[in-house]
């Protein structure tokens, strides 16, 4: 038997320490409990998302990180610098692999409790893989577990994977939170009761769970022993700029605030902006079945013309690094692309239009490009309550203009969007598993299959040439073989890519000195918010004394 492989990267680091002192409960922010009943050194953030959807079956927390749920392994590293290595965290130890790598053993911690009070055991871990994969849950994340085959429980603390093919990304797979068993009942794991009520084994347990806040608290169980930080609150304020005003306010001690907005409250008023590296890319998924946007050619072109470092620089304040496709420059597997290469405007534009040329797009009485009484023109759709998304979106239908080609940017929600997948363009984020990069790829790169979520790719792309190499890179063992069958997906994509990808992203934090030394953050996924950034180990701060 072999042990698994620890993974590493690149990426931007930042190691941080806070200090200072907590206030009392007067205050609305961190303090001290209430009514005398004993010290609460409390935390409260202000998050952009709905509190609740807690079902690590429907994808919560299955990047290894959260304060309610653990998963057999989890991401640990000095900061974020690199992939993180993935440790041991439900499990007793590394798991075996066997010599074909078909077989993969995890033993489980003994004495782990669920915040029910009942016992981890096999059957818990075996109940939440099939749940995920379970065509009744619908959940989101199965395509990341096809290569699992069957989940056998040996014994109450054995637990045993057997894989259709070897699979190198498996050990981002064990990091997938579990749920006991009892509480994973069949049916839509958007209506499963763990949404609102969820059952992990993490540091933190639901207290209360209302419309507009979520209250966490110390789990006095944890065979680590309960934080130091023994209540997190959490707010539900989507707007942006209201975030921002309450951290400036004092109403709440942090928040995720987009870069712009970070920026303009560093180093005022006591605050601190952290800037996290990611994995989490943002990229223009064009349809397929579109006239224009479907055409190769016009792909093709839009990828030569768009100004990535510009979008980077004006967009981003400079909080990201441009990219041309799901796999950046932190993975071993990366592939330099000629989208990426630096260029004049000029060049890139004369380039474009060339391409455009060449397959028969002239301009029309309105200077739009014309081919067969079809207009160089479509629609780009983004999640109206993202600003980034917004002010990206409207950055890339300026930089087009000049090229001939009109983006109409249209704002709705994901159930409006949804509806038309297929007709407009969309402005996606991704790099929800950043831990391997087979989810990176896989997602937006491959054919949709049955197991396809809905804004996976969304507009529909296939290349028979980017199909076979993920799937022979998905199934070879030999890393020197499967890291050259990532890069020639990425060289078939580039020739005819599907996407316009624009850019990965660091995530922006703006937080109080409140009195606490932390660990550095590490590199983040797509999913982040103030469960992720300074906070991602806030079971393991510690209060300055």
């Amino acid at each position: 038997m072999r042990s698994i492989v620890t993974l590493v990267g690149a990426g931007l680091a930042v190691t941080l320490v806070l200090a200072g002192c907590s206030v009392p409960t007067s205050s609305p922010a961190g303090g001290q409990g209430e009514g005398g009943q004993g010290e609460v050194d409390q935390i409260v953030l202000a998050d952009g998302g709905d509190p609740g959807e807690f079902n690590p079956v429907a994808g919560y927390g299955s990047t290894g990180v959260s304060p309610l749920y653990e998963g057999l392994l989890r991401p640990a590293a000095e900061d974020d610098s690199t992939l993180p290595r993935l440790e041991p965290a439900l499990a007793a130890e590394e798991p075996e692999v066997s010599d074909d790598g078909l077989t993969w053993t995890v033993r489980l911690r003994d004495e782990v409790r669920f915040h029910d009070g009942s016992q981890l055991d096999s059957g818990d871990v075996a109940a939440t893989y099939r749940a995920v994969v379970d065509p009744r849950s619908a959940s989101p994340i199965a395509s990341d577990y096809s290569t699992i085959e069957r989940v056998e429980t040996p014994d109450p603390l054995t637990v045993r994977f057997h894989l259709h093919a070897p699979d190198p990304g498996m050990p981002a797979r064990l990091l997938l939170g579990i749920a006991p068993s009892e509480a994973l009942t069949p049916g839509p794991a958007s209506a499963s009761v763990l949404n609102s009520e969820p059952v992990g084994t993490g540091p933190y347990r639901l207290d209360r769970l209302t419309a507009a806040e979520a209250v966490l608290e110390a789990f006095p169980e944890h065979r680590d022993g309960p934080p130091e930080v023994t209540r997190l609150v959490i707010r539900s304020v989507p707007d942006a700029d209201a975030r921002a005003q309450m951290v400036r306010a004092g109403e709440v001690d942090g928040a995720s605030l987009p870069p712009r907005l970070a920026e303009g409250l560093a180093d005022r008023d006591g605050l601190e902006l952290v800037s996290v590296a990611s994995a989490d890319w943002r990229a223009v998924a064009l349809p397929m079945s579109h006239p224009f946007a479907g055409d190769p050619a016009a792909r093709r072109a839009l990828n030569v013309a768009v100004d990535r470092d510009g979008l980077v620089d004006r967009v981003l304040s400079g909080h990201g690094r441009p990219v041309a496709s799901p796999i950046s420059d932190a993975y071993p597997e990366y592939e330099s692309s000629p989208f990426t290469e630096a260029r004049d405007a000029g060049e890139r534009t004369a380039e474009a239009t060339e391409i455009l040329r060449e397959a028969g797009w002239r301009p029309g009485d309105d200077d739009v490009l014309v081919r067969d009484g079809e207009r160089a023109e479509f629609t780009l759709a983004y999640p109206a309550t993202d600003p980034v998304r917004r002010e990206l979106a409207s950055a890339f239908a300026d930089q087009l203009r000049d090229l001939g080609v009109a983006v109409t940017v249209w704002g709705g929600s994901w159930d409006q969007i949804e509806q038309r997948i297929g007709e407009v363009a969309i402005l996606l984020g991704g790099g929800d598993n950043p831990y391997t990069v087979d989810t990176q790829a896989y997602r937006a790169l491959h054919s949709r299959t049955a197991a396809t979520g809905p804004l996976d790719n969304p507009g529909d792309f296939s290349d028979p040439r980017v199909d076979a190499a993920l799937d022979a890179a998905r199934t070879t063992a030999d890393p020197v073989e499967r890291t050259e069958f990532y890069r020639e997906a990425q060289r078939a994509y580039a020739r005819a890519p599907g996407h316009v990808f624009l850019a990965t992203l660091d995530h922006t934090y703006v937080l109080r000195n409140i009195g606490h030394t932390r660990p550095a953050p590490i590199l983040e996924p797509h999913t982040h918010g103030v469960t992720w950034g300074p906070w991602w180990s806030l079971a393991s701060w510690t209060r300055d004394r």
